[in-house]
């Protein structure tokens, strides 16, 4: 007789095999961030997790945080920065920290963790390519944030050239400014924006929360953008959430089909989400 822990991965690929048909061929931008770059069995994890989605030939774009790793290190250097509406004011000099962290050190780790699960990664960032154009972000009534941008445009043939080329880009969040200026850009903002760009089938963001939670503190897994408007319009959705909810919410009316907030302390949270029928986090559809 057959074991029940056979018959039970038995039936988890063939529960898979639909969404596996489904999404071959297909692009979906992953953003990553969260308790999911610490811990280390989720970060092995989310990498098994992404070289199997290349696998199934699903064509994936990560796009990385690193606030904390920032933070270490200014620390480190004992540089103090500021903050307004939980963006860190970025002058010179914490640009260059910026750069160095998730341009080199998280950037590198993410690809070095991605090419040894057998996943053929390039690491990059939006200056590479002039793959992200940015400008200031402008707070109305708030002072200067420096070098914290916005994305203007992104110019998706570089990353065109490297699906061709079989390679999963991973982008760090660094834009460059019409005179070459550097600018620190918000992940989920660059993981919509390039989801919207390359015409996305699906759109990921890590996070440490469950998704989206109704008053009553359950998790609400299936929302439409007029069902966003609503649960902002009566405080369901504030504080930190909203930002990441407009994210999810720009990509959907921009032409990505769906936009999912899911838990990324969940492990293989990705494959959960995308090969399940009930997935793990809130998913934002178009229609």
């Amino acid at each position: 007789m057959e074991s029940t822990a056979a018959h039970d991965t038995a039936r988890v690929l063939n529960e898979a095999l639909p969404y596996i048909q489904k999404f071959s061929g297909k692009t979906i931008v992953v953003k990553y961030g969260g308790n999911a770059m610490v811990d280390e069995t989720l970060k092995q994890s989310f990498a098994r997790n992404i070289a199997l989605m290349n696998q199934v030939g699903i064509h994936t774009v990560v796009v990385h945080g690193g606030g904390p790793q920032i933070k270490d290190l200014l620390g480190q250097l004992g540089k103090e920065t500021e903050t307004i509406q939980g963006m860190r004011v970025t002058d010179s000099e914490t640009m260059d920290v910026v750069e160095m962290v998730l341009g080199a050190k998280v950037n590198k780790s993410i690809v070095t963790m991605l090419s040894q699960v057998g996943c053929a990664a390039v690491g990059l960032t939006g200056k590479d390519g002039s793959l992200i154009s940015a400008q200031p972000m402008v707070l109305e009534g708030e002072g200067d944030l420096g070098q914290v941008g916005v994305v203007s445009s992104v110019d998706q043939s570089i990353l065109e050239t490297l699906r061709q080329g079989g390679f999963t880009p991973v982008i760090a969040p660094i834009g460059v400014g019409s005179d070459g200026s550097s600018y620190n850009i918000n992940a989920d903002l660059v993981a919509s924006a390039v989801a919207a760009k390359l015409n996305a089938e699906r759109l990921l963001l890590l996070t440490d929360t469950s998704g989206i939670l109704n008053k009553g503190g359950e998790l609400l897994s299936g929302l439409y953008p007029d069902d966003i408007k609503t649960l902002i319009d009566d405080g369901t959705i504030y504080g930190g959430m909203l930002p990441k909810v407009n994210c999810a919410l720009e990509a959907v009316t921009s032409g990505v089909q769906s936009a999912t907030i899911l838990d990324g302390r969940v492990e293989n949270a990705v494959l959960l989400e995308l090969f399940t029928d009930t997935g793990v986090g809130t998913q934002i559809r178009a229609s």
